[in-house]
C-alpha cells in the first residue's frame, strides 16, 4: 500500500506543479485532511476485489486514479479496514488517510 500511496503521490505532486496551476492554489485556503469527507469510492466485486477510484483534493480533481486489491494483496485487510468493512457488491466513500 505505501508504494501505491506513493506513485498516487508522486502524480499529484507532478501534475500540481504547473506554475498556473501553483498560482491558482496559492490564491486558495489550504485544504485541511479534516475537512475532507471523502476522496473517492471503493468497490468490492463478488469475488472480494476491492478497487478504489481516487481523486486529487479541491473541486475539480486534477488527478485521478483506479487501484485495486485482490484478497490476497499484503495491504487488502489494511484497506477494508479503512473503509470501515465492505461487502460484495457494496460501494462505500473512501475517507482521507489522515
Amino acid at each position: 500500500m505505501f508504494n501505491r500511496r506513493l506513485a498516487l503521490v508522486a502524480v499529484l505532486a507532478a501534475i500540481s506543479s504547473t506554475s498556473a496551476l501553483a498560482q491558482f492554489k496559492r490564491d486558495l485556503p489550504p485544504i485541511t485532511c479534516e475537512a475532507i469527507e471523502s476522496i473517492g469510492t471503493a468497490q468490492m466485486s463478488a469475488d472480494g476485489v476491492i478497487t478504489l477510484q481516487l481523486h486529487s483534493l479541491g473541486s475539480n480533481p486534477d488527478a485521478e486514479g483506479v487501484l485495486t486489491y485482490a484478497p490476497d494483496d499484503p495491504q487488502y485487510e489494511e484497506i477494508k479496514q479503512h473503509l470501515g468493512g465492505i461487502a460484495p457488491g457494496e460501494t462505500k466513500s473512501v475517507k482521507p488517510w489522515c
